[in-house]
């Protein structure tokens, strides 16, 4: 039943564009550190960039372990679940870079990707670009059933929230907040992260 991909066709990128999220799991090199898995999404937050290469956005959150993982090593697995339809899992595995966004590239990617998302664009944290060198499906048939009923606001209206509270709250949460993982690895320069509408 599972199949492995030369790389991401239309049909597939079609199939990927027609999920409501995706997952995200990274590791430090060392063994007795914590394996991380991310929900990410709207799904308008990933795009195909082509066949070989994928990009989502990443937008300020509570911990920033997957890019601390990012900038050590680069491994990333990204799966997507049918939890509507047919069943199926798709994973892409690859190697993953970090352009955060005060960084020249990330104007670039932005425009190139057009991402679809509700959330302020100062609480864009950073494009997480993965060269993907394995695209393999599966059954899928331990994933339940569900229904969609709608995008959660929440972050949304904390960013806001946040932009209420001065020009450098965003900034000061993500030195705070985001500055290293939960074992001490390197993630987000504040610097490079520019919460400007």
């Amino acid at each position: 039943m599972a199949k492995v991909f030369d790389g991401i066709d239309d049909k597939l990128a079609g199939w990927i564009a027609r999920q409501r999220m995706f997952f995200v799991g990274t590791a430090p090199l060392d063994a007795d550190a914590h394996v991380n898995v991310s929900p990410k999404g709207p799904i308008g937050s990933f795009g195909v960039v082509d066949g070989h290469t994928v990009a989502y956005l990443d937008l300020i959150g509570s911990g920033a372990e997957t890019i601390a993982h990012i900038r050590e090593n680069g491994r990333v697995v990204v799966m997507f679940c049918a939890f509507e339809g047919p069943p199926r899992i798709v994973r892409l595995h690859g190697r993953a870079r970090v352009v955060l966004s005060a960084e020249d590239e990330f104007a670039r990617l932005e425009c190139q990707l057009g991402f679809d998302v509700t959330a302020p664009r100062a609480g864009w944290r950073a494009i997480v670009v993965v060269d993907v060198d394995r695209v393999a499906d599966s059954c899928g048939y331990g994933v339940p059933l569900m229904e969609y009923r709608g995008e959660r606001t929440q972050q949304r209206e904390w960013i806001e929230r946040k932009l209420g509270a001065g020009s450098d709250a965003l900034v000061e949460y993500v030195r705070d907040k985001n500055g290293t993982s939960i074992d001490g690895l390197e993630s987000v320069d504040a610097e490079l992260v520019a919460p400007a509408e």
